[in-house]
């Protein structure tokens, strides 16, 4: 199967490329940037932004089903200028499911794993991001040609992340990269909130592979009847992940653990939100989240990547 990968360059996109070639799929990455030069070989580029239906179509046209991730991210960056993920997130979807409905696609869409915030309040990313969960399955029920598959990970991590400011360039601050660059650099970890609430993590290659064998999956059955959530048996708090990185990184340090201290909440998070997935859902597509890589040995994979991969430069800059 050929597979157009949206959003193609991005963290989790990068996992399920080498997932897809790893599986024997061709791949065809859709970005809105020129990034023809991190293509892996036998890849192919389509250089278009999900927003112009014309150039979706066109893609859409050359491949055997679509891997859909192209977004707008952040919870609180996107309250201040709700427009691009609108624009993006809703109708950037709308051009995609058009196109794989005109087609007969199958479709993958990545959902969010804090759905269920835009009932007490939230960012406009999940509001967007919920939307077009519902075209999905408007789609699905009265659309000829609707196959789409909604899967919904909750925080994905791992080596490759983007890293926020002051550490890096990115424009959404993403839990593991911040928690793990400040314990890196001997500095007290921030923690929005009191810590106790429970936002899980998932290592980014199981959310590859669940990514992929959904899209097999609906190429070979339709869609899935419920969306499929993608996170661990168990639930952690913030506090303990933090805890777990602190502890991590001293050992690349040789230093104490840092400190942890607690910031008021930002908008467009609740306090004691509790943030999981449902990982019966999973069954729907033949997987079990009991194989998924333990928390611990994730969090020690990701400390060791940015210990050596990003720390080295930033010391050097200092």
């Amino acid at each position: 199967m050929k597979v157009l990968v949206t959003g193609g360059s991005g963290f989790i996109a990068s996992w399920i490329r080498r997932e897809l070639a790893a599986r024997g799929h061709q791949v065809l990455v859709f970005d809105h940037q020129d990034r023809r030069q991190q293509l892996a070989d036998g890849e192919e580029f389509f250089l278009g932004d999900v927003r112009d239906a014309t150039t979706v179509t066109e893609a859409a046209a050359h491949v055997d089903g679509i891997i859909h991730l192209a977004a707008v991210l952040g919870t609180q960056e996107t309250i201040n200028n709700p427009r691009p993920s609108a624009e993006t997130n809703i109708l950037g979807s709308l051009n995609v499911f058009e196109a794989a409905t005109q087609y007969n696609l199958p479709v993958v869409y990545a959902g969010v794993g804090n759905h269920a915030m835009r009932l007490v309040g939230t960012g406009c990313y999940t509001i967007t991001k919920s939307a077009a969960e519902d075209l999905a399955r408007m789609y699905n029920l009265y659309r000829d040609g609707g196959q789409i598959t909604i899967v919904r990970p909750v925080n994905a991590y791992g080596p490759g992340q983007s890293i926020a400011a002051p550490y890096g360039t990115s424009k959404v601050r993403k839990v593991l990269p911040a928690l793990t660059c400040r314990a890196l650099t001997d500095t007290p970890i921030e923690v929005y909130g009191d810590g106790t609430q429970i936002s899980d993590c998932v290592w980014v290659k199981d959310v590859a592979t669940a990514f992929v064998t959904a899209l097999e999956h609906t190429a070979e059955n339709g869609a899935t009847e419920r969306p499929v959530e993608v996170g661990p048996v168990d639930s952690v708090t913030i506090n303990d992940i933090a805890r777990m990185v602190a502890e991590e990184a001293a050992k690349h340090t040789g230093l104490t653990p840092v400190d942890i201290v607690h910031l008021p909440m930002r908008p467009g998070e609740i306090p004691n939100a509790v943030v999981k997935a449902d990982v019966s859902t999973l069954q729907q597509i033949g997987m079990t989240a009991v194989n998924f890589l333990p928390l611990e040995d994730g969090i020690r994979q990701t400390v060791d990547f940015y210990a050596t991969e990003w720390l080295p430069a930033w010391s050097g800059k200092r």
